[in-house]
């Protein structure tokens, strides 16, 4: 179910490397990793999890709205957080050369699907 969503995404990017859905508390739903040698999409998931927790209380408390995205980049890759609902996100993860637009696009499309789904 969700893995199809997650391949979709991913497959269709430049540079795309993997996904995860996840809960906040850091427990995985679903992966796809197209690369497996580049990065543990779990790992990098459960990590961010928590600052996505934390940005989300801060949000809370300063009353600007909800978290939507969250975006790194680091030297050796892009990811894209977006929250699906309260308490899950979808992380995209892609190389530095990626389609970071495409994939912030192909994210946010997937989104009713993966809402759909949980």
């Amino acid at each position: 179910m969700f893995a199809e969503i997650l391949k979709k995404v991913v497959d269709n990017v430049d540079g795309g490397l993997a996904a995860v859905i996840m809960g906040l508390d850091g427990i995985p739903v679903d992966t796809y990793v197209r690369k497996t040698d580049t990065v543990d999409v779990t790992t990098v998931g459960m990590e961010f999890s928590f600052i996505l927790t934390q940005i989300k209380k801060a949000g809370d408390s300063l009353q600007v709205g909800g978290l939507e995205e969250l975006i790194v980049k680091a030297q050796r890759l892009y990811l894209i957080c977006r929250m699906v609902s309260p308490q899950y996100f979808v992380a995209v993860v892609l190389s530095p050369e990626g389609n970071f637009g495409k994939a912030r696009y192909l994210a946010r499309l997937a989104t009713p699907s993966l809402v759909a789904q949980l």
